[in-house]
């Protein structure tokens, strides 16, 4: 049976954005994500030794990436190329996209909605992975990660506004399908709605209480719901 609230969140939309690492693929899933942060704190602290302390407090290549901006911008620039570098090679190894996944897309596409993937991921990662797949046919763009602005991240909302703006839709036509919540309060800030692809145990009850206005255990529910 097709979630209610689910359908009706998609019919008010004029375009769907799908968060890329979750909704689309599992980025790290070949290669471990705390494996890449590891190799990012290596190269930040040998440029500065002083941030090992605070590098060492999470195992999220982008919060190094992020934290190392944060210390010293140069150092942040230089870590962003490498984790862009890191993000194309992991898609490579990252096994099929997530179940439900192209049907979601396909789905979405044949009801006439226009499609955008909006991702904290680098822009190159996510289209070498859409290639890979013949998916970049379903998409009409991609919005990643800004060059050398991590505080525009999600859950600043300006990848979705950026979306919106090349998809030539209202911002509050919007919706985002993501699975953390600062998707959904991306989506929020950015004045559209959210739906929680709640891939892991408490993310319903999670997205739930940040207001999504709609939740999912599966991608192919969002086939479902637009057909």
């Amino acid at each position: 049976m097709v979630n209610d609230g689910l359908s009706k969140t998609l019919a008010r939309a004029s375009a769907v954005l799908f968060d890329f690492d979750g909704p689309l693929c599992d980025v790290f899933a070949g290669m471990p994500a705390p494996k890449v942060a590891d190799d990012l704190r290596r190269q930040a602290v040998a440029h500065a030794p002083s941030l090992k302390a605070k590098l060492t407090e999470t195992d999220d290549p982008m919060e190094v990436m992020r934290l190392s901006y944060e210390s010293l911008p140069q150092l942040g620039l230089q870590l962003e190329s490498a984790l862009t570098a890191a993000e194309i090679e992991a898609v490579a190894v990252a096994g099929a996209p997530t179940s439900g996944a192209v049907a979601a897309l396909k789905a979405v596409e044949s009801a006439g909605r226009r499609i955008a993937v909006v991702s904290n991921n680098s822009a190159e990662s996510v289209r070498a992975f859409l290639v890979r797949h013949s998916l970049n046919s379903h998409v009409r763009e991609v919005v990643g990660r800004a060059a050398d602005r991590p505080d525009l991240m999600k859950p600043h909302p300006h990848s979705l506004l950026r979306a919106a703006e090349l998809l030539e839709v209202g911002p509050s036509e919007c919706v985002l399908i993501g699975d953390s919540l600062t998707d959904i309060q991306a989506a929020h800030l950015a004045n559209g709605a959210a739906i929680g692809y709640a891939n892991k145990p408490g993310k319903r009850e999670a997205f739930t209480e940040a207001g999504a206005e709609a939740v999912t255990e599966h991608m192919e529910s969002i086939a479902d719901a637009m057909r």
